[in-house]
């Protein structure tokens, strides 16, 4: 099992702007091979923070989901409304950031 914690800082009050992309690849994600379980979440302490977990059957299926059309599409939606982002994938013997 493969967990993914993509940690996203967008830019001051952008996070309206990104709902509809976010929430497009959520349910194309969801319908992938291998793909366990996608949330996003709102930080409480900070609005424009999402943090999104992810649950994937082997590193294979992530992989094949970073190749996505729908998961380009929603890079290209946010990236001029991110700040920041940091992705952690965590497997039971190691943690790879990006």
């Amino acid at each position: 099992m493969i967990y993914v914690v993509a940690t996203i800082e967008l830019k001051s009050g952008s996070v309206d702007a990104i709902r509809a992309a976010a929430a497009a690849c959520r349910v194309e994600t969801l319908k992938e091979d291998g793909c366990i379980a996608y949330e996003m979440f709102s930080s409480l302490d900070n609005p424009d923070k999402l943090v999104v977990v992810e649950k994937w059957a082997t590193r294979e299926a992530l992989t094949a989901h970073s190749k996505q059309p729908h998961l380009k599409a929603w890079r290209e939606a946010s990236a001029p409304f991110t700040a920041s982002r940091k992705i952690e994938i965590v497997h039971p013997e190691k943690i790879e950031e990006f």
